[in-house]
């Protein structure tokens, strides 16, 4: 059994490179080397010269760093639903204790009024 395989064409720092991927994938993989060779070149005109390897490490870590931002940013809007969530129930339970405490209140004065009054 054949499988089909396809190449795409990136160019980061200036350099050529061809990468295995599956058919219909050229583009995406296009895409994205384009973006990480904007963010070496962005990397390099802060950092100066320091080599590819180190330059696609930093871009690589860069692009990491963010990911997990935006997790976080994530994780911390789904914890916020979930205290709001907990303090809609918290809200309810307190107004529906409220409400027995309010008729039991009634049926107590009730039944400790003499007859007659």
């Amino acid at each position: 059994m054949t499988v089909a395989v396809s190449r795409a064409e990136l160019s980061i720092s200036g350099k050529r490179y061809l990468l295995s991927c599956a058919p219909g994938q050229e583009a995406r993989l296009e895409e994205l080397g384009a973006r990480f060779d904007a963010r070496v070149r962005e990397l390099a005109e802060a950092m100066g010269d320091i080599g590819s390897e180190r330059l696609f490490l930093a871009a690589g870590l860069s692009f990491i760093d963010e990911l997990d931002i935006e997790t976080a940013g994530g994780n911390a809007r789904e914890l916020d639903e979930r205290i709001r969530g907990l303090e809609q129930r918290a809200a309810l339970a307190l107004a529906e204790a409220a409400a027995r405490i309010e008729a039991l209140t009634v049926r107590v004065e009730e039944a400790g009024e003499p007859e007659g009054r």
